[in-house]
């Protein structure tokens, strides 16, 4: 019995060791297999993010036509006037003289500084819509193709955030300005503050706007009945905004005083300076011509001209009106809301007061259409390549548009602009810009060296050359930010040697070859320049603005990671991406 007790308790011992012995091989394999699958998800996931888009030749016949397609309706006057109308606003008669103010009569030298630096970042934008095929992207596609497709998705989101707070805040103020041209009428005296306007409430968490969703339900109705229909509304617009700033330089030219001109600098060289970094927005824009292409009738032609035509006219005008201005009134005495219509009011030309409020609507106008409109096509050209849902590459068979994109764009527009005060948010604004300028300036030398055989670009040289490219982007903000806290000069002098040192490597280490179409001068000098410029402007945005680009990368990193790795394939010869539109407009139903 004692035997039988011992047996049974040496059985539950062997049974207990048995099972522990098999316990333990399968812990091992356990702890193994979720190691290994860590490992393998880490894997594919920079096996997915540094994957690229293959490049196709503008004049290459292999793209596989897919589906329904955009409409190539947009000669190389659309595509000017769409550059102008993205660049010029309500800021031409308000933002000139409120720097004015602080800069004086050289505000003019600010705005050509200003105009100068867009100029190079318009030579790298002007090469890579010439070499790419026509297809929508943008930033976003030459980011594809040069570097990876993370790169391309950050730059995506940064741009995006700018577009749709962007569009949000320029429908308050076309809001506003309707409202004010409204009331010039008795009947529409003493409308609510919450139809145009916006009121607070909930203590200033919402702040209602009725007008503003209006005039975006309006505009994205004409986006998606064609590009033929919010083309034609843009021309108009921008013609009339144009024929109203050349009535208003030809008007004060005759009362300008030359005497208020000097002294020239009141406030020194360093002023002048500092408000070409403030003016430098007032001419984004010009890059919506690049994402135009899949609608341009001659593409490689005319988007080169377009981008650097439309960037011209604007800094022409923005000139003619600063020295108008400046002459007409000594800039100690300019109003700080709306300095060109007081400086006229002043001199008794009240009628050109009324005529720079409709000048301020049909910019605003223009502004947010072509704003609405690059961010459809944005959306279109992430939903082909699968980073976003399949539901943003539809294209309507008839119309021709990408109505999805199109109709959430404008919703979330709608949104933002009906129920917050997104002006709150102008500070914060600019990030993406910047960003992707800087991006698309490494994008030119980059596929410069990529345009060479496999054999002639090692992965080393290709590696040195990225850290040079990173080196100016950091002297650049380094500079900047030395120069915003106006540290010693030895500092300033310091980042642009170490800058021009990798600009010399970038010069004397690698090879480059010439592109098919239009060429930018000077590569890598001047696409080196543009990068430091543009890290040294955006070293002068608001702290609040770096924030966002680092919490919106970390969010977007995320997004990718969960969905974008999973549904994303460059592959050209495979992939929804690369459709071809007709070259004649198509009869809609």
């Amino acid at each position: 019995m004692g035997r039988g007790k011992g047996s049974n308790r040496n059985s539950r011992i062997a049974s207990y060791s048995s099972s522990s012995s098999t316990t333990a091989p399968y812990n091992t394999t356990s702890s193994s297999n979720s190691s290994s699958s860590s490992s393998t998800w880490w894997s594919n996931f920079c096996s997915s993010a540094l994957r690229t888009k293959p490049q196709v030749s503008p004049s290459e016949n292999s793209v596989r036509v897919v589906g329904d397609g955009l409409v190539r309706r947009l000669g190389l006057l659309d595509l000017v006037l769409i550059g102008v109308g993205a660049s010029i606003g309500a800021g031409i008669f308000v933002v000139t003289g409120t720097v004015a103010r602080d800069v004086g009569p050289g505000v003019t030298i600010s705005f050509a500084l200003a105009g100068a630096v867009c100029v190079l970042n318009a030579l790298c934008y002007a090469e890579l819509a010439s070499r790419f095929p026509a297809l929508v992207g943008g930033a976003y596609m030459y980011t594809y193709t040069a570097f990876n497709e993370l790169t391309a998705f950050l730059v995506f989101a940064q741009l995006m955030l700018d577009y749709h707070i962007g569009a949000a805040s320029i429908a308050r103020s076309l809001a506003s300005y309707v409202v004010t041209i409204l009331e010039l009428f008795p009947i529409f005296k003493g409308m609510p503050n919450w139809i145009g306007n916006g009121e607070e409430f909930l203590g200033g968490a919402l702040s209602i706007n009725l007008l503003a969703p209006i005039l975006l339900v309006l505009l994205t109705i004409i986006l998606c009945r064609g590009v033929g229909e919010s083309s034609a509304l843009n021309s108009f617009m921008t013609v009339l905004k144009i024929i109203i700033v050349i009535i208003v330089v030809f008007v004060g030219a005759f009362e300008v005083d030359v005497s208020n001109w000097s002294p020239f600098a009141p406030n020194g060289v360093k002023s002048i300076l500092t408000g070409a970094t403030v003016v430098f927005f007032a001419y984004v824009g010009f890059d919506a011509v690049a994402n135009s292409a899949e609608e341009s009738k001659r593409p490689q032609r005319d988007l080169p001209i377009g981008i650097m035509g439309s960037l011209l006219i604007c800094i022409a005008l923005y000139i003619g009106v600063c020295l108008v201005i400046t002459g007409m009134v000594p800039y100690k005495f300019l109003g700080e809301d709306a300095p060109l219509a007081e400086a006229f009011s002043s001199k008794g030309l009240k009628y050109v007061s009324v005529l720079i409020s409709i000048g301020a609507v049909a910019g605003l106008t223009t502004t947010l259409l072509v704003g609405l409109y690059v961010q459809s096509r944005l959306y279109l050209g992430l939903g082909r390549d699968g980073l976003l849902p399949a539901l943003f590459a539809k294209v309507h068979p008839k119309r021709h548009t990408p109505i999805h994109s199109q109709v959430w764009v404008g919703i979330v527009a709608s949104v933002l602009a009906g129920l917050f005060n997104v002006h709150v948010l102008s500070h914060i604004l600019s990030v993406g810009t910047l960003t992707g300028y800087s991006v698309v300036s490494a994008c030119v030398i980059t596929l410069r060296w990529n345009d060479k055989t496999a054999s002639q670009v090692l992965s080393s040289s290709w590696l040195e050359g990225v850290i040079c490219l990173i080196t100016v982007a950091c002297c650049g903000f380094g500079a900047g930010l030395f120069y915003r806290v106006s540290a010693s000069f030895i500092f300033l002098i310091v980042a642009v040697i170490v800058a021009s040192i990798a600009s010399l490597a970038l010069i004397f280490h690698q090879a480059y070859a010439d592109p098919p179409g239009f060429s930018c001068p000077w590569v890598p000098t001047l696409p080196a320049l543009c990068i430091f410029l543009n890290m040294f402007l955006f070293a002068q945005l608001h702290y609040e603005g770096w924030v966002r680009f680092v919490i919106l990368s970390i969010i977007t990193i995320g997004v990718y990671a969960f969905y974008g790795q999973y549904h994303a394939d460059p592959r050209t010869e495979e992939t929804f991406v690369y459709q071809r539109a007709p070259l004649e407009p198509v009869e809609e139903a």
